[in-house]
């Protein structure tokens, strides 16, 4: 099973190592991005399509604040603008990386 050995924000990355010895290096403005909540990525409405809602960036969107751990499985992010809804699970992180 795949978990997290160690996470830090470095500069404007993110550091992680992972279990198997692997680690990924990602840009905080490519983090961001990749939010997979619903707000940044859409949700399907009562037929089935899509709505994404348009995203809208400032100069405090790529700037980490903090990060936490939800259970084993994944990690949330929180950014100065206040955006924090995306739980990154550990799989998603890790294609991110790649």
């Amino acid at each position: 099973m795949l978990s997290l050995e160690t996470i830090a924000s470095i500069g404007d990355e993110l550091a992680i190592a992972w279990s198997d010895g692997l680690e990924n290096y990602i840009k905080h403005e490519e983090l961001r991005k990749a939010c997979p909540c619903a707000n940044c990525q859409g949700e399907p409405d009562a037929l089935g399509r899509v709505v994404k809602p348009p995203v809208h960036y400032n100069e405090k969107s790529f700037q980490l604040v903090r990060f936490e751990n939800i259970g084993g499985y994944a990690v949330q992010f929180h950014w100065a603008d206040g955006h924090g809804t995306g739980i990154y699970s550990y799989e998603y992180l890790r294609k991110l990386g790649e």
